[in-house]
């Protein structure tokens, strides 16, 4: 993990890769809930028997849930000290270049795009990567251009 003493120190980075999370493996049971919990029960992510026979080959994760998967790995790819807090400020663009089989591997990369000050805080955008692997190689998954807000002296 990467520790910034500041916002400075952060600001600093701009334009560097910050690094990556742990690989960690999706299962069906993780997938099960997310899609519980959003109502989203698409039978190409709950229902592994029909999933088989799809061009997919099986099932596999939401779109939505591999977005949500991202704070966790952006915690553990970097942190600042001595802030007060950290919002999601929201997303510019996102894209799904290939889909993520249940039960594969995904980790996180971050590049830290941006940081400019607002009235509210430090707006910092990090063009944050999931990779799936995929032949025992890295694969981008999901690019996302997320936007935080950080607030603190």
């Amino acid at each position: 993990m990467r520790s910034f003493a500041s916002l400075a120190d952060f600001a600093a980075a701009t334009g560097e890769h910050l690094g990556y999370s742990e690989w960690q493996r999706v299962g069906q049971d993780r997938v099960d809930r997310f899609a519980e919990a959003t109502g989203d029960l698409q039978w190409i992510h709950v229902d592994p028997e029909r999933a088989a026979h799809s061009l997919f080959g099986g099932t596999i994760l939401h779109g939505y849930m591999t977005l949500a998967l991202l704070p966790e790995m952006m915690r553990a790819i970097f942190d600042i000290e001595k802030i007060e807090m950290g919002v999601n400020f929201g997303l510019d663009k996102v894209r799904f270049p290939r889909p993520v089989p249940v039960g594969s591997r995904v980790r996180g990369g971050a590049r830290l795009t941006g940081v400019r000050e607002t009235p509210a805080g430090h707006l910092a955008a990090v063009r944050m990567t999931v990779e799936v692997e995929e032949g025992g190689r890295p694969r981008s998954a999901c690019v996302a251009d997320t936007l935080s807000l950080f607030i603190g002296p």
